[in-house]
Parts: structure tokens; C-alpha cells; sequence
């Protein structure tokens, strides 16, 4: 069966104060919306519908960043969950499938549990998620009969009897396309908010003599954001899981606690991270490797067998080959280093390419940026590039070639030469003394006259 994935995604989020619209806030490095959308892709949509409302520019830009075919719905009048649902009629005109309802302030639905939903819509018209809570928080109750889900029950509206249920309402919910309408049209607004409720759907589904069931997850996964501080303690709910994942698969964090990571990192097995190492976004790291302590890395890509840092900086669009050493205080970015080069000293490469087995002493700087446009810096193999060389981009140092200590380098340095661009030393007796003798007595007069 097909599945359509509906996200909600219309609130503003008020708590957040923030003028953000709340599911683009971030946790990991990504808005919490793309986790919601990146746990549903995996069960594979025909259609992936977004409800927006607050900062719905915001919000399609990043729906489309993450799925181009994602289709973006406004809700401009915010009447409910259900009429949230209701919304994405149209978007979904003439799919025949299945619809999940997922939310993007819930942002940790695991896609096994979406897989376990769509099992059991086989036998049911209406699929739940629910979770076990502690029976003073105030989620709607699931009250259950054998294996079937007879009513939604909010919690101001519960009996003391029901209040003590402990299976609790996520919201999520798989039903068939035409059946998920057919029932929202059945529901009403006559409620003390005057809101459309998804959570009606399953009332209309019983009248209608339909099965309903809920499934149960770990209520981890259901963990909302509506706030700063719910949004710190998903960051380290996040952080929490994906260092427990690298370690099971092989992967050494010397002090996880300190080590974070993005949503889309990957990382090698037998790859070693030390101590306070930041990954953002679109960072892979092949196995074999070891990332130095203080090193921050994003947009980057780290063969298998090389070493950054510490206190490295590696930017988006630094790709290193297998055996390449970056140091300490090395800043590489939109760069490519090919096997087994060394960057090992206080150096910035930028908008650059060097060749394998080239050395980089310390203190050279691809100079690629004129104050108008960037160029590019081409370095050869098996090249020694000085230290303290200026590289005034765009330019080419051959295969073999060497630079000397000192030197700006404006002018291609052929293949296995030696080029010195620097000023001719000049020393002048006795100068060095007579200018500090007349640099005090200027000092002197001046700590005279300001008394």
C-alpha cells in the first residue's frame, strides 16, 4: 500500500518567543521539521503535504531544501489538528493510499515504530500511537478494549476512572485516504475551543461500526517542543542517542559527553573522536580516521586513515583523500587534499586543490579572496610549499616544486622549481639601537606633557 506522510507544522509557537516559526528550530543542526520529514521518507511516500501557517515562506523553504517534491499547504485559519488534516484535501486529490499524520514539533518518532503502524492498519481502518506516561500528566487517554481503541478521551474531560489510564495520546495516526476525509467530515467544531480535533476521528470511526486499534512506543519518541527549555532537553535527548549509536557501531568517543554531532553525520567504525569535537551539518567521516580534540568540522569529507587536528577547522567543501594530516590551527575550506598530503601548522587553505603526497609548512595562506571575487590556488604532488608563503590566487605551483620560506607567490612556479619572492635582507649597523634611543625619549616626553 502507498503511504502518504502529513506533517503538521502550522504553529507559532508562542512559548518559544520567538519570531522563528517553532519546527524550524533547530535541534542537531537541522529544524525540527526535517526530522519529522527524515523519519517518515523512510517509509518510502508517493506524497510528502507540509501544513503551514506562521512563517510559511520560512517554512516551505526548508520542507523544499530537504524534499524538492514536498508540497506546502497554508492553513491560514488555525482551527484544530483536524482541520489542519482537512487542509491537505486538495494536495492529495486522487492518492489512494495511506495517510500518516506525523507532527514537526515531535521530532524523535523512530521510522520502526511508523513500520509497526503500518502493519497494523492491515487489519484496522484507524491506526493510534500511544505512549505509557505517568497518570498525573495531562495527554488524552487511549482507552482501550482487548486490542481495540474505543475513544480518545482528552484529560479534562476524563473521569477520575480514566484519568488513572496510563496509555497516552501521541496524536500520530495512519488511516486510508478517502476513509481519514470521510470521518474528519463527520466531526464538528461544538467544543469549548471551537476547533476541529483529529482525535474525533476515532468516536466517528466507532459510530461507523470501523476498527481502531493504538500501537505503543517508547514515549522518548513522542517528546514534544514548545519550548527553550524543551528544546535544550531535545538537543540532549538527540545527543544522548547518537553517541550510544556510534559506540555500538564501532566507533571510539573518548569523552562522549562532550562530543556533538549533527543529524546527518556519519562516522567510520574504528574511527576515534576526542574530547570536544563539534560535527555540523553534512560531515562524513570514513573509518580509520581520528579527529583531534577542539576540532570543528562541517560540510567536510575525511578519507579513510586521516587525522585532524587538534583545534583544526575543516568548512564546508573540504574533501580529504585517504592518509592526509591536517594539524593544529588549520583552517582547509572548499578544498581539495589528495592522498597522503600534510597540512600540519597554523595554515589556511581555501579554494584550493593539492596534490598528493605535497607538504604545507607553517603559516601558508591560499590568499583567494580580492575583495570581489574568490580564485583559486593549484598546487601539484609531491610540491613543499615553505612556510610563511603568501599564495595570491588565482595561481599554480607544479608537481615537485618548492617555495621559499617568506615568499608571495604571485606567478605559476613550474614543475620541480624553486621559487623566492622576497625582499632582499639589508642590515644597517648601530640603526636598531639609535631607533629604540629615539622611540624612549619620544615616550618619555610624552609621559612628561600628560602630567
Amino acid at each position: 500500500m502507498s503511504i502518504a506522510l502529513v506533517i503538521l507544522a502550522a504553529g507559532k509557537g508562542t512559548r518559544m518567543n520567538s519570531d522563528l516559526p517553532k519546527v524550524l528550530h533547530e535541534i542537531a543542526g537541522a529544524p525540527m521539521l526535517v526530522h519529522a520529514m527524515k523519519a517518515g521518507a523512510t517509509l518510502m511516500p508517493e506524497r510528502t503535504v507540509v501544513v503551514a501557517g506562521h512563517g510559511i515562506a520560512a517554512v516551505t523553504k526548508a520542507a523544499k531544501k530537504y524534499d524538492a517534491d514536498a508540497i506546502v499547504v497554508d492553513q491560514t485559519e488555525q482551527n484544530g489538528t483536524g482541520h489542519a488534516v482537512m487542509v491537505t484535501r486538495d494536495a492529495l486529490q486522487g492518492f489512494a493510499g495511506d495517510v500518516i499524520v506525523l507532527y514537526g514539533d515531535t521530532p524523535f518518532i523512530q521510522p520502526e515504530t511508523l513500520e509497526r503502524m503500518v502493519a497494523a492498519r492491515a487489519n484496522n481502518a484507524v491506526v493510534v500511537l500511544g505512549f505509557q506516561a505517568d497518570p498525573t500528566e495531562k495527554y488524552g487517554r487511549l482507552i482501550m478494549h482487548n486490542d481495540q481503541l474505543s475513544e480518545i478521551v482528552e484529560f479534562s474531560d476524563a473521569t477520575d476512572e480514566q484519568r488513572d489510564v496510563t496509555f497516552c495520546n501521541s496524536g500520530v495516526m495512519l488511516a486510508k485516504s478517502d476513509t481519514l476525509f470521510d470521518l474528519l467530515d463527520a466531526t464538528n467544531n461544538d467544543n469549548a475551543s471551537g476547533e476541529y480535533y483529529l482525535t474525533d476521528v476515532v468516536k466517528v470511526a466507532q459510530q461507523k461500526g470501523l476498527t481502531t486499534t493504538a500501537i505503543s512506543c517508547d514515549a522518548s519518541e513522542t517528546m514534544g517542543v514548545n519550548s527553550r527549555a524543551h528544546l535544550a532537553e531535545a538537543e540532549a535527548a538527540f545527543q544522548s542517542r547518537a553517541r550510544a549509536t556510534l559506540l555500538d557501531d564501532g566507533v571510539t568517543l573518548v569523552d562522549p559527553s562532550s562530543v556533538y554531532l549533527s543529524l546527518d553525520t556519519v562516522i567510520g567504525r574504528d574511527s576515534v573522536i576526542e574530547p570536544n569535537v563539534f560535527f555540523g551539518p553534512e560531515v562524513t567521516i570514513e573509518s580509520g580516521t581520528r579527529i583531534r580534540a577542539f576540532s570543528h568540522l562541517e560540510g567536510a569529507h575525511v578519507s579513510r586513515g586521516g587525522t585532524v587536528g587538534p583545534y583544526a577547522r575543516l568548512r564546508p567543501g573540504a574533501e580529504l583523500a585517504e592518509d592526509v594530516h591536517i594539524g593544529n590551527f588549520v583552517e582547509i575550506k572548499n578544498a581539495i587534499i589528495d592522498e597522503g598530503a600534510k597540512v600540519n601548522h597554523l595554515s589556511y587553505i581555501g579554494d584550493a586543490s593539492v596534490g598528493e603526497k605535497t607538504n604545507i609548512g607553517a603559516g601558508t595562506i591560499t590568499c583567494n579572496y580580492d575583495g570581489v571575487m574568490k580564485h583559486k590556488t593549484i598546487i601539484g604532488k609531491n610540491a613543499f610549499i615553505g612556510s610563511n608563503t603568501m599564495l595570491v590566487a588565482p595561481v599554480t605551483v607544479g608537481d615537485d616544486a618548492m617555495t621559499a620560506s617568506g615568499s608571495v607567490v604571485t606567478k605559476t612556479v613550474e614543475n620541480g622549481a624553486l621559487a623566492i619572492a622576497r625582499a632582499q635582507q639589508v642590515s644597517k649597523p648601530g640603526m636598531a639601537r639609535k631607533l629604540f634611543e629615539m622611540l624612549r625619549a619620544k615616550k618619555a616626553k610624552m609621559a612628561k606633557g600628560s602630567k
